[in-house]
């Protein structure tokens, strides 16, 4: 199911970030069992690299250091970025927060508009950014 453009742009930023979240955390858990991990207390450990505020404020950023993102999606990043979540983070700081806030709402957004093919697109780019740093510390 998509909603219009117009009707996506309607939603609350924080209700784009919440469908972002799970199309990420989505993709991200497939991506572990296709890897191979299989014990659960592996995987969500190993999820938390890819799907923590800070993992994804650090993939938003070098997505716009690439020039990755459309002016539309920058839109949606700052729209999420500064919505107001009434919650302070635990784990991290507000800036971090806010900014993988932003990245999840593009990512609703997209699935939303059902541009799957983009969300495809940019969840690759987040994996494969992942992956590359935790092959460079080992």
């Amino acid at each position: 199911m998509a909603l219009r453009p117009a009707d996506v742009k309607q939603l609350n930023a924080l209700a784009l970030a919440y469908m972002g979240d799970a199309v990420l955390e989505r993709a991200v858990r497939e991506h572990l069992l296709v890897s191979g991990m299989i014990r659960p207390n592996a995987l969500h450990k190993e999820a938390t690299n890819y799907v923590s505020a800070k993992a994804q404020s650090s993939i938003v950023h070098e997505m716009m250091n690439v020039e990755l993102l459309t002016e539309e999606e920058l839109a949606t990043y700052r729209r999420g970025r500064n919505a107001k979540s009434g919650t302070v983070p635990k784990n991290t700081d507000v800036q971090t927060y806010r900014a993988s806030t932003g990245f999840e709402a593009v990512l609703g957004s997209l699935y939303l508009r059902g541009d799957h093919e983009r969300v495809e697109e940019l969840v690759r780019f987040a994996i494969a950014l992942i992956d590359s740093r935790k092959e460079a510390t080992k």
